[in-house]
This record gives C-alpha cells, sequence and structure tokens, in this order.
C-alpha cells in the first residue's frame, strides 16, 4: 500500500465504496495534496492536466539536462536545482532564497502556474540528493503553493517498476504568483532573538556530527561550532535506502535522541539551508509540526555575522 493510498482520509474511502470508481476519482482530486508521494501515484497521475512532474536532478548525483534527456518519468519538465536559480548568493552567504519576482519567472518558464499540483522529483540516491526535492518543496510552500508533493524515493523509485521516456520538450511559460510566507522562515535576527530570550524554541542542527561538534566545518563557515543549545539528527538518518524517508514514529525518535522537543518553535539549520530542508521536511509535513521554520542562511550566516557558537569537539 502507498504512503498516499494510507493518507487518504475516511471520508473518501467511504464515498468510494457508496458510489464506486467515479466517485473514488472524484474525492482524491479533492485530497489536498500530501507531502509524499509513491512511484505508483505518479505513474497513475502523471498524465493528469494539472499535475507537473518537475525532475530537479543536478551534479549532487551527476546529473544534468542530458542525464534528464536520456530517461525520466514521462510528462515531466526539467530544471536543474544547483544551476537554474532555486537559491542565490547574497551578502556573501550562498544558498539564500531569491526574490519573489525571480522564482515566480523560474516557475513559471517551467509551464507550472498556480492551479498545477507539483510533484518534486530528485534522482533518490541518498539523503543529501533528496535535499534538492525538499528544498525546492520548501520554496513552493515559502511561495505559498501548497498543491506539491515528493516523489519518495526519487526517479530511482520510479525508474525500478515503469519505463522512462527520452527526450526534450520546451516548456510553454505560464503565469505563476507567488505570496511570501513569513511564518516558513526563519532569519538571523529572530534566531538571536529567540536565543537572547530564551523563549523555548528547539534549534535542530541537520549537519553530519563532526560539524555540531565542531571537529570540522563547511567553507564558506566563518568558525565551526553549532548555535547554542542546538540538537543534531543528521541529514542521513532522515531517509533509508538511500531516498526514502522515515515515518513519523522515527522523525519523532530522532528528535526524542536529541533531546528536542517533538512540537512548539523549531528551527532547522545546517551550513546553507540544504540538508536543514530536509530536517524541515521531517518535522513540519511527517511529524506535522507547523510551528517548525527553516533557517536558510544556516551557520554560513550565522558565523560570518559573529553568531554566538557552541564547540563541543574534545
Amino acid at each position: 500500500m502507498s504512503i498516499f493510498t494510507r493518507w487518504i482520509a475516511p471520508a473518501a474511502a467511504a464515498v468510494a465504496l457508496a458510489f464506486g470508481g467515479a466517485a473514488v476519482q472524484a474525492a482524491q482530486a479533492a485530497e489536498p495534496a500530501q507531502p509524499l508521494v509513491d512511484a505508483d501515484w505518479v505513474h497513475a497521475h502523471k498524465d493528469d492536466p494539472n499535475v507537473v512532474v518537475l525532475d530537479v536532478r543536478n551534479g549532487i548525483t551527476k546529473a544534468d539536462r542530458k542525464t534528464f534527456e536520456q530517461g525520466h518519468i514521462p510528462g515531466a519538465v526539467y530544471s536543474n536545482y544547483l544551476k537554474d536559480g532555486w537559491r542565490v548568493k547574497r551578502n556573501g552567504v550562498p544558498g539564500q532564497l531569491p526574490e519573489v519576482d525571480a522564482l515566480e519567472d523560474l516557475i513559471g518558464g517551467l509551464g507550472i502556474d498556480n492551479d498545477d499540483h507539483v510533484v518534486v522529483v530528485a534522482a533518490g540516491e541518498s539523503a543529501l540528493d533528496m535535499g534538492s526535492a525538499t528544498r525546492v518543496y520548501w520554496t513552493f510552500k515559502v511561495l505559498g503553493h501548497d498543491a506539491v508533493s515528493v516523489l519518495n524515493g526519487g526517479h530511482k523509485a520510479y525508474a525500478a517498476e515503469y519505463p522512462l521516456a527520452q527526450g526534450w520538450s520546451e516548456p510553454q511559460r505560464t503565469a505563476f504568483a507567488g505570496e511570501l510566507q513569513p511564518q516558513l522562515i526563519a532569519s538571523r535576527e529572530e534566531v538571536a532573538a529567540k536565543l537572547q530570550n530564551a523563549d523555548g524554541t528547539s534549534f535542530l542542527d541537520n549537519r553530519p556530527e563532526p560539524q555540531y561538534r565542531g571537529e570540522s566545518k563547511h567553507p564558506a563557515a566563518a568558525k565551526p561550532g553549532t548555535i547554542p543549545g542546538a540538537g543534531n539528527v543528521p541529514e542521513s538518518s532522515l531517509t533509508t535506502e538511500g531516498g526514502y524517508f522515515v515515518d513519523a514514529d522515527q522523525v519523532a525518535g530522532l528528535l526524542d535522541q536529541a533531546g528536542l522537543q517533538r512540537d512548539g518553535e523549531q528551527v532547522a539549520f545546517c551550513n546553507t539551508g540544504h540538508w536543514a530542508s530536509l530536517g524541515w521536511f521531517a518535522v513540519h509535513e511527517i511529524l506535522g509540526n507547523k510551528k517548525a521554520k527553516l533557517y536558510d542562511g544556516s551557520m554560513t550566516d550565522w558565523t560570518i555575522h559573529d553568531g554566538e557558537v557552541q564547540v563541543q569537539a574534545q
């Protein structure tokens, strides 16, 4: 049974029993987009007029447009996550959220409008790679576009079950309008205020343990360490078999192990907001804590602006 099927509301199932196949299709269409859909769901819905499969494979797995042309989910559109403007460098900090108008232009250029359900597809090779999908997913959410999902298991999961298409078709540009959702974004100033006021916010560091402990750092960061009081949930712990996300119970267990709360104000961070998108996705979307935010500047922004750090290295 697919994740999507397990998460369909009981009311939809009741309608299905009462009225048959046509009602099933109508009831499912009325359901809000689920954070995760599986390969079976994508195969069944890839030809729906308002479903757009967005392939964002990139250099993390040595993929590019040529890789897409050699094999992709039929009907998918392609955008290179690392090269096409999904993140920008601002004030010396890489990986920042672009301006809304720039994102509107990027998304509209892919033929995606506000009525489309977007399914974001990474390669499915690792948690690092799946961060491409979760960061693009977060970007759509930040723009107020809730009809977005991630393909669990990525392109690899689909390719293992279904035939692929080849070639390239230029998307037909359309209009996409975004409306910034600031409640999903944590700024450096907000993080500093939360630390000063000790307001109970928990800080979720999604970097590998050596970086969390201060034994190593990202090249762009000014100094090693973590935000004081942060707990560590390494990005690699959030997926299994490469590209499949852990479930809500496992996310809760990881937070418990890190000494972090399961609800309330939370800020996910890493070095430049890539790994942190996995942490935010796990907490906000899989576990359901809608008070979680992502600090896209993360430790690079924090340290080059002299933010206080905690070093645990022995």
